[in-house]
C-alpha cells in the first residue's frame, strides 16, 4: 500500500508537493519524512545516484524517479508491488510535467505546487488495492519492467549508519538510565514510608509488649 508521496526539486532539494492526509496510519511518521528531506538533500548535493532506486528503511520501501530537475518519491508496504509503485509515480510525473512544468524552476517557497494534492490522492486510490483488474493489467504489462531498478538500503544510501548505531545506543543508554531512577524513586518512596510510618510501629509495639507483659504478671 502507497504510504508517502512528496516531490522535490533535485536542483536544490525543495519540495514542491506532497500527500496532505498521508501517513496518518503510519508511527513514527515524521521520522521516515525526515529520511526522505535527507535523500532529497543528498541528491540536491550531487550525490551520483540511480534516476530511478528503490531504498528499504524499517518495514518500507522508498521507490522514486528523477526526471528532469524534479524527484517523485513514495513509500510503500515491503510486501506492494515494485512495479506498481514505480507506475504511479510515473503518472504523478506525466501529470506533475503537464500541469507545473514551466513554474518548476522559479519556485521559490516550500511546496508551492500543494494543491496538486488533489491528483496525488485521486491517483492513489486508484493504486491502493493490487486486485483490482485495472492494476492486475499493470502488473502484467511487459511494457513497463522494474527488474534493473536497483533496492539499496536507506543507511548506505543516506551515509548515517554510523549516527544511526550512535542514536541507538544513546536510546539504550537512556532507557537503562530511566529503569535506574526508577528503581532510586521506589527506594525512595519505601524509604518515606518507613519514616512516616515507623514511630507509629514503635508506639504500637511498646503498647502490645507492655499489654503482653501486664498479662503475664497477673
Amino acid at each position: 500500500m502507497v504510504k508517502l508521496t512528496m516531490i522535490a526539486r533535485v536542483t536544490d532539494g525543495l519540495p514542491l508537493a506532497e500527500g496532505l492526509d498521508d501517513g496518518r496510519d503510519i508511527r513514527d511518521v515524521e521520522f521516515y519524512k525526515q529520511q526522505v528531506k535527507a535523500l532529497f538533500k543528498n541528491l540536491s548535493s550531487g550525490q551520483n545516484e540511480p534516476s530511478r532506486m528503490s531504498v528499504e528503511t524499517g518495514p518500507y520501501i522508498f521507490h522514486y524517479i528523477i526526471e528532469g530537475r524534479v524527484c517523485y518519491l513514495t513509500m510503500c508496504d515491503r510486501a506492494y508491488p515494485k512495479k506498481l509503485a514505480f507506475q504511479y509515480l510515473e503518472d504523478l510525473k506525466n501529470e506533475f510535467e503537464h500541469v507545473n512544468g514551466a513554474q518548476i524552476e522559479t519556485a521559490a517557497r516550500p511546496y508551492a505546487f500543494i494543491k496538486f494534492d488533489t491528483f496525488i490522492q485521486k491517483t492513489k486510490k486508484l493504486y491502493q488495492d493490487t486486485r483490482t483488474q485495472r492494476n492486475i493489467s499493470k502488473l502484467n504489462d511487459e511494457l513497463y519492467e522494474v527488474h534493473q531498478i536497483m533496492t539499496r538500503n536507506v543507511q548506505e544510501v543516506l551515509g548515517v549508519g554510523e549516527k544511526l548505531d550512535q542514536v541507538s545506543q544513546m536510546s539504550s543508554r537512556l532507557t537503562s538510565e530511566s529503569r535506574i531512577y526508577a528503581d532510586k524513586a521506589r527506594d525512595l518512596n519505601r524509604q518515606a514510608l518507613i519514616r512516616k510510618w515507623a514511630p507509629v510501629a514503635i508506639v504500637l509495639g511498646v503498647v502490645f509488649l507492655l499489654f503482653w507483659a501486664k498479662n503475664k504478671l497477673w
